[in-house]
């Protein structure tokens, strides 16, 4: 697999918001990773949304982007019916939008890491061949 980290919304939201509980964790995990960090543009809208109670907040994350700190990787037209399979598996957790693109993503490009703070879930999807997820933190 490769060493890419695939980062979920909470440690988005988290690293940006000095009061959330997982703040000095995700923030750890950032410093330490050697790992190209990456992730989704639905991550990154739900992110923002989460956000939304600070402009400044909102704004970090999309300068993640820009200094390329994050890297957005691309989600098409084509890409869609994998991500109705996995939402329509997955309904009775239910999976989102967000979280069916970073599994679909996951496959599609060979990563078996996730940077997130929903191991509720992440625990439960699986990759190809029936995979488990190495969950950070």
């Amino acid at each position: 697999m490769t060493s890419t980290l695939l980062a979920d919304a909470g440690p988005l939201v988290a690293i940006l918001n000095r009061s959330d509980a997982a703040h000095a964790d995700c923030v750890r995990v950032l410093r330490r990773t050697t790992s190209a960090l990456s992730t989704t543009w639905p991550v990154v809208t739900e992110a923002t949304y989460l956000l939304g109670f600070s402009f400044d907040a909102q704004d970090g994350v999309l300068e993640m982007i820009e200094r390329a700190e994050l890297h957005v990787l691309s989600l098409e037209a084509g890409d869609v019916p994998a991500i109705r399979v996995l939402m329509r598996k997955y309904r009775d957790l239910p999976m989102e939008l967000a979280d069916a693109s970073l599994v679909h993503v996951a496959a599609r490009e060979g990563i078996d890491r996730i940077f997130t703070l929903d191991r509720r879930d992440f625990s439960v999807y699986r990759l190809r061949r029936g995979k488990r997820f190495t969950i950070v933190p």
